[in-house]
């Protein structure tokens, strides 16, 4: 099967999304199907056209950016001419650019699966309101174009107002989630290099640094949990300098940020690789997910973690706190409430060995081939029904 996927932001741009696209479109090509992501040249050095571990990646130029968006005059042209030449498209969603090309699929035929990650929700101002508006135009028109789509989490599914419009088109399929296991000498050798005074317990998150992450609650929480831990530290993983639309959070952050910097409290660890995030996770009394707000739909980090034994502190948000519910391995704590979160965490750290779990199992249940294996027979499905051939 040709499957053409498209999406706003592909690597090296991270994120969740993006993680789940590549892990999901090179489990595919394992499975000796033919894919093509169609997504936008963000950053002018990349490459137009490469091949990355068997995947094709094609590049749209941008015009220009709003807000975290970008405009492609050039994509609908780009991905016509794409289409003629697959079998299947596939769209993650949030995506100015799907609908169209959902409709030109649904006209042509051609089994359409949307994957729909999360709401989108900009920030307060005039001009955001006026993109959140187009976009939840531009997301329903590719919802009815699509045959099927593709949710996390039933949790997630009952409490999304997009899906709930779409409730006999929704298939739930959990996310592709993988981690190479941690060798123990790499293991210590992260905890000597980023730890070498052993203090503890040690606090992570793993994400970039964005106002709906929660990285404002847990500065807030973080004075009661050095109450009673006061030798503390928090690991923050994944990128704080440079995201953009996020600038301006960083800089009211970063007074308290510093202060904790230099009684060595906190520390930046930055974007690291995957061989880098397995000797993160074991280093790590708990992982915290204190995210605000819906744009937050699972939190792969979660499933991560656990995969390595550390228990997760995760929001009390639709599809957010299912790896909780669905392992045991940790708490939910209510949504922006910072007092909340330190007593949770607290409670994590007191008695680690009351939120263990089946890592073997987990690493089965979220690997990236079942995924795969899934959104194929989703296909599989809508071929039969439209009676073409894959």
């Amino acid at each position: 099967m040709r499957i053409l996927t498209a999406i706003t932001y592909y690597r090296p741009y991270t994120s969740g999304l993006t993680i789940y696209a590549e892990r999901l479109a090179k489990a595919l090509v394992q499975r000796s199907h033919e894919v093509t992501v169609l997504t936008s040249r963000f950053e002018k050095d990349l490459k137009v056209a490469e091949n990355m571990d068997g995947v094709t990646v094609l590049r749209v130029p941008v015009f220009m950016r709003l807000n975290k968006g970008v405009l492609m005059p050039s994509f609908n042209m780009v991905a016509r001419n794409e289409l003629k030449h697959h079998d299947a498209l596939l769209l993650h969603l949030p995506q100015f650019d799907a609908a169209k090309l959902a409709r030109q699929a649904n006209r042509a035929r051609v089994p359409t699966v949307v994957l729909y990650h999360s709401e989108l929700i900009l920030p307060p101002g005039l001009i955001n309101r006026f993109v959140n508006r187009v976009m939840d135009v531009m997301t329903y028109r590719a919802g009815r174009a699509a045959h099927r789509i593709s949710a996390y989490t039933q949790d997630f599914s009952d409490h999304s107002a997009f899906l709930q419009r779409f409730k006999d088109k929704v298939a739930v399929i959990p996310p592709a989630v993988e981690l190479p296991a941690a060798k123990a000498a790499d293991v210590k050798a992260f905890a000597k290099e980023h730890n070498p005074d052993g203090r503890r317990p040690v606090i992570g998150m793993a994400t970039r640094l964005a106002a709906e992450k929660g990285v404002e609650q847990l500065l807030q929480a973080l004075p009661r949990i050095q109450e009673k831990y006061p030798n503390a530290i928090v690991w923050f993983a994944g990128q704080y300098e440079g995201v953009l639309g996020e600038e301006a959070y960083l800089r009211r952050l970063r007074p308290v940020i510093d202060t904790l910097e230099t009684a060595g409290q906190w520390k930046f660890l930055g974007t690291l690789s995957m061989k880098q995030m397995a000797a993160f996770y074991p280093n790590l009394d708990v992982l915290i997910v204190p995210s605000t707000n819906s744009t937050e739909t699972f939190g792969f980090v979660q499933i991560e973690a656990m995969m390595n034994g550390t228990p997760v502190v995760a929001a009390d948000l639709p599809g957010v706190r299912q790896p909780v519910a669905m392992t045991g391995m940790g708490r939910v704590t209510p949504v922006g409430d910072a007092a909340a979160l330190a007593e949770n965490i607290l409670a994590v750290l007191d008695k680690p060995a009351d939120y263990q779990g089946d890592p073997a199992a987990i690493r089965q249940q979220f690997s990236p081939d079942t995924s795969a294996q899934r959104h194929e027979a989703l296909f599989g499905e809508i071929a039969d029904e439209l009676d073409v051939a894959l």
